[in-house]
């Protein structure tokens, strides 16, 4: 049997992920496992020179969407060119597994709505060759990736897979559907599944407007589900929310986590335009919870949630007016050259978007901005569509369309529509300092045409530690723990996100003063030549997994150690230990 490899990281600055002090020092990595840590003697089959540069855990993030992707590509990009080596799927209660053949297109319309996956990348990406959830982690473990990939179980699935066409038109369950839907959500979590997922949102639809089944899905066919994962012993619950009726709603998934026997339940908040305190009735809400003991966390970001426009895009600000839809089926090129033309310019400047929702989103001048290079998350109100047009003494739509049309036509705009109401990050800040939240919602694999938000871990590093110029920032050590060690812990991997000896070896190498996140770019590389945002990065030296140096200067090394993840990990046995 070979001897195995060995990995040696001189002369880091070491963040370790567990919040201490940084030190410089030698990573050691046998085996794909963290060795030593300090000063190393041992020469390595491979040694990195990090002198000056950061060593960091791989981050963790918990909130994304490559269950697809997982299926058509090895690289789970762009959250792998942000340093993250592990990602969770099966997020908002939507995935691919169980399926019965006769139910797939009800998956594909709904993960095309709620996730903005075109269809026909789906038909021409997924093979289907599985039923069972099960067989669907199988696929997954077959595969090698760029990360490591660990999955729950979706709640729309199963709740379509045990009642059909009513489970999807959201009929409500009986006893006997509520029990096979907690059987099946056990039967996962023993093949491998961390946890089980599902949304009351809204705004979760397919494209014809159909709500997701799990919307307003009865109390007790959640409790139930959560009182099997209780009696699995392992796992969490993810859901997603509105809190239209915050006290009445947080109460609901309060009762629900009391019959789970401890297990925790994740949340999703943001600060919503329409009621911009109610995250501290939440927020007030969680904390008494943990205080009395039911395990509740809320999972928050960074920056603002937010939609990105422009010509090239899928949505622009006049996308939705009547002379726009006319030209929207032209390839980009064509389209640009018709918006050019005086005569579209003067009827598109005459037309309104008439649906009032829309209009908030699409042409809200005061409340939006433009991109640029280097990205801006944090822009000031002075700089906002409206503010620039009165400044120039031009008429805000004629200003944003002469904008978006100049040069080569690829301009974007930005819209937070969360965590924004105040023009500042102060709300974020305020979310994530607070003890029972993690961060997360990068949402990778999803949201391909107007969101990209992967690059959220590197933007939280760099701004919020070294760039930020409207307010307080957080020290490094702090933020580095928030992205490892937390994240990992709350879906419990506990044998990752710390640089010490028996942990996992997933680290980054970062040129801390080089980090830097480029523009929006729109990239043609899906299934059937479907289009999504990407957004490229700067400042990482070199990105390991399991020991293996997966990409160097931000570009791939070609070696794919990911793989499917299958259950919790217990910490390494010295800590075990230590903690005894």
């Amino acid at each position: 049997m070979a001897e195995p490899s060995t990995l040696v990281i001189r002369n880091g600055t070491i963040v370790d992920g567990r919040g201490g002090e940084p030190f410089v020092g030698d990573v050691a990595i046998i085996g794909g496992r963290i060795a030593e840590v300090g000063r190393v003697t041992l020469r390595g089959e491979r040694e990195i020179d990090a002198t000056g540069l950061l060593v960091t855990p791989g981050f963790v993030d918990i909130h994304t969407h490559y269950d697809a992707q997982a299926l058509w590509s090895n690289r789970l990009d762009p959250s792998s060119w942000n340093g993250v080596t592990t990602v969770m799927i099966g997020n908002c209660g939507v995935g691919f597994a169980p399926c019965k053949p006769e139910q797939r297109d009800m998956l594909v319309a709904l993960m095309e709505g709620v996730e903005d996956i075109p269809e026909v990348v789906m038909t021409e990406g997924l093979d289907w060759n599985w039923e069972t959830f099960p067989q669907f982690l199988d696929r997954l473990d077959a595969r090698q990736f760029d990360l490591d990939i660990v999955a729950q179980v979706p709640h729309a699935a199963i709740r379509v897979y045990v009642m059909g066409e009513r489970g999807f038109q959201r009929e409500p369950s009986t006893d006997a559907e509520r029990r096979e839907m907690a059987r099946l959500t056990v039967e996962g979590l023993k093949a491998g599944a961390v946890g089980f997922s599902t949304s009351r949102a809204i705004a979760h639809k397919t494209l014809a407007g159909e709500p997701t089944p799990t919307l307003g899905s009865a109390e007790e066919e959640l409790a139930v589900i959560a009182e099997a994962v209780g009696r699995f012993g392992a796992g969490w619950l993810q859901v997603i929310s509105d809190f239209d009726d915050p006290d009445g709603e947080f109460a609901l998934l309060r009762r629900v986590a009391e019959r789970s026997n401890g297990r925790a339940i994740s949340l999703t908040f943001a600060q919503r335009e329409n009621d911009p305190k109610r995250y501290k009735r939440l927020l007030d809400l969680l904390g008494q919870a943990n205080r009395d003991g039911v395990r509740m966390i809320a999972q928050v970001m960074g920056r603002p949630i937010a939609i990105n426009l422009g010509f090239e895009l899928s949505i622009n600000p006049f996308c939705e007016r009547p002379s726009y839809k006319a030209i929207a089926h032209l390839p980009f090129a064509e389209r640009l050259a018709a918006l050019r033309t005086p005569a579209l310019r003067s009827a598109l400047l005459s037309e309104v978007t008439e649906d009032p929702m829309l209009r908030r989103r699409l042409n809200s001048w005061e409340r939006m901005f433009e991109l640029g290079n280097p990205a801006n998350y944090e822009p000031h109100p002075d700089d906002s569509m409206a503010a620039r047009a009165a400044r120039a003494g031009v008429p805000v739509e004629a200003f944003v369309y002469d904008l978006l049309t100049a040069g080569d036509g690829k301009a974007t705009l930005y819209r937070p529509v969360s965590n924004y109401v105040d023009g500042n990050l102060d709300v974020c800040l305020e979310m994530m300092r607070h003890p029972n939240t993690v961060m997360g919602l990068g949402d990778g694999g999803a949201h391909y045409s107007f969101i990209c938000d992967s690059s959220t871990v590197t933007h939280s590093i760099m701004h919020w530690t070294r760039d930020r110029t409207r307010g307080e920032r957080v020290p490094l050590p702090w933020m580095i723990r928030r992205l490892t060690h937390d994240a990992a812990v709350a879906i419990g991997l506990e044998d990752r996100g710390v640089i010490a000896p028996g942990y996992k070896a997933d680290l980054n190498v970062i040129d801390y003063d080089r980090l830097a996140i480029g523009p929006l770019e729109v990239a043609y590389d899906l299934p059937a030549g479907g289009k999504r945002l990407i957004q490229r990065v700067e400042g990482y030296a070199a990105t390991i997994l399991s020991g293996v140096v997966v990409a160097e200067g931000g570009k791939p090394t070609g070696t794919l150690p990911g793989r499917l993840v299958r259950g919790v990990q217990p910490a390494p046995a010295t800590e075990r230990i230590a903690a005894e």
